[in-house]
C-alpha cells in the first residue's frame, strides 16, 4: 500500500508533508551546434503532475531541449534539476524518465503484451510484476484485453496507444513526448489528443509534450512554453497566451498577422491608438510608437446593430470556406487584413466585392510599444 501511494505524485505532499517536490527545473540552458546557437539561456519550471507543452516553429530548439532533459545530449552550459537535484552526469537510464518519439517503433514480431513488457524489462522491473503492470498500462490507455493482439492487426491510433502504454508502464517521474501524434492522419490525431490528456491526468503523470501545432498544444497542456530563436518567448496557460500574446513574434506564430504601424497616446479613458487606418480609443494605458495588432478573431462583418463600433471598408481579396468559418482577406488602402467569420447563413462574398467590417477596440487591439510590423520581435 505504501508503494502504491508513493507512485501517485500528487499524493506525496498530503501524505508526507516533510517531502518537498519541485518537479523539473531548467536553468539557463545554452546549446550550439557547429558554432550556431540553438538554445540561448532557456529557463522554466514544471510542477509535479503538470502537462507542459513546448511549442514553437521548426528549428526553435524543442527537440534539442528534450534530448538534453533526457540526458541524450549535453548542454554547453546551464543545468536541469529534478526535485532540486542536478541531473548533470546522470545517464539517461538512471533518470527514470520516459521518452516517446513520433516514430514510436513497436516490435512487429512481438504482440502487444511483449511490446509493453519491453519497457518494464528495460527499467529493471521484477518478472513477477510484469503481467499486472502490463494490464494496468493497457487499461489506462483504453486497450484492456489487447494483450495477445499482433501489432500488425492494430490501427495507427491503437499502435500509438501501445507505445504510450510502454512509456507509462514503468511509472516514470517524467514522460516526454516528441510530436507523438505527428505520424497519424488529422482525424485520428484530433480524436487522440483529448484522450491523451485524460490518460496523463488519470495517471497523475508529469509530462513534457513537444509540438509545433498550436491547437494540439492548447488542447493537451496545463501551460505552454513558446520557444523562438532559441529563447523562451512566452510562458502561460493556453488562454493567457492566446488572448494576451506578449510579442509580435508570438502573435504571428498563433496566426495573427494584422499589424499596423501606430502611436499610442494616453488620455483620461486609457489611450488612443493612431494608425493609417484610423484612431481608436482603448481602455489600456499604452503610449509611444510601436505596432498595433488587429486581432483577426475579433473582426466581424458589419451589420446594422454594429453601428456604434469602428468600421473599415475595403475590397475583398480572397475568401475561403472551411466548413465552420470563412477565411477572408480584405484590402484596405494598400494594407491587407485577415479575419475569419463563422456567422451561420452568411452569403459567401465574391472577390472584388466591397465589404465593411467592424470591431470592438478593447477586444480587437493589442499594442506593442517599440515594436514595428517589419521587425519580428
Amino acid at each position: 500500500m505504501l508503494y502504491s501511494n508513493l507512485t501517485k505524485q500528487d499524493n506525496l505532499p498530503r501524505l508526507y508533508p516533510w517531502i518537498t517536490m519541485t518537479g523539473l527545473e531548467i536553468r539557463e540552458i545554452h546549446k550550439s551546434f557547429d558554432s550556431q546557437p540553438v538554445l540561448r539561456g532557456i529557463s522554466f519550471q514544471q510542477s509535479p503532475g503538470e502537462i507542459l507543452a513546448l511549442l514553437g516553429p521548426s528549428g526553435s530548439g524543442k527537440t534539442t531541449l528534450l534530448e538534453i532533459i533526457a540526458g541524450l545530449v549535453e548542454p554547453d552550459s546551464g543545468d536541469c534539476l529534478w526535485d532540486g537535484k542536478s541531473l548533470h552526469g546522470i545517464p539517461p537510464h538512471k533518470r527514470s524518465f520516459g521518452l516517446m518519439f513520433q516514430e514510436y517503433v513497436l516490435f512487429p514480431h512481438k504482440n502487444v503484451r511483449e511490446n509493453v513488457a519491453f519497457g518494464l524489462k528495460m527499467s529493471g522491473e521484477e518478472r513477477g510484476n510484469l503481467s499486472d503492470r502490463v494490464r494496468e498500462a493497457l487499461k489506462l490507455v483504453g486497450l484492456a484485453g489487447f494483450e495477445d493482439r499482433d501489432i500488425s492487426t492494430l490501427s495507427g491510433g491503437e499502435q500509438q496507444r501501445v507505445a504510450l502504454a510502454r512509456s507509462l508502464a514503468p511509472k516514470p517521474k517524467l514522460v516526454m513526448l516528441d510530436e507523438p501524434l505527428g505520424a497519424l492522419d488529422r482525424t485520428i490525431r484530433e480524436r487522440l489528443v483529448g484522450d491523451l490528456r485524460q490518460i496523463l491526468k488519470t495517471a497523475s503523470q508529469t509530462a513534457l509534450y513537444v509540438t509545433h501545432d498550436q491547437e494540439e498544444a492548447f488542447t493537451i497542456s496545463d501551460r505552454v512554453v513558446i520557444l523562438g530563436g532559441g529563447t523562451v518567448a512566452q510562458i502561460g496557460t493556453p488562454q493567457e497566451i492566446y488572448y494576451h500574446p506578449d510579442s509580435p513574434f508570438v502573435a504571428r506564430f498563433l496566426g495573427m498577422d494584422n499589424f499596423l504601424e501606430g502611436e499610442a497616446h494616453v488620455n483620461d479613458l486609457g489611450s488612443v491608438i493612431k494608425t493609417s487606418l484610423g484612431e481608436w480609443q482603448t481602455g489600456r494605458d499604452w503610449k509611444g510608437e510601436g505596432s498595433a495588432l488587429l486581432r483577426p478573431d475579433r473582426i466581424q462583418i458589419a451589420t446594422d446593430v454594429d453601428s456604434g463600433l469602428p468600421c473599415l471598408s475595403g475590397t475583398l481579396h480572397s475568401c475561403r470556406f472551411s466548413g465552420s468559418t470563412l477565411q477572408i482577406e480584405l484590402d484596405l488602402d494598400l494594407i491587407r487584413i485577415q479575419f475569419s467569420s463563422n456567422e451561420e447563413g452568411l452569403d459567401i462574398p465574391e472577390v472584388g466585392d466591397r465589404l465593411t467590417v467592424c470591431f470592438d477596440p478593447d477586444k480587437a487591439i493589442h499594442f506593442y510599444p517599440d515594436a514595428h510590423p517589419g521587425i519580428k520581435k
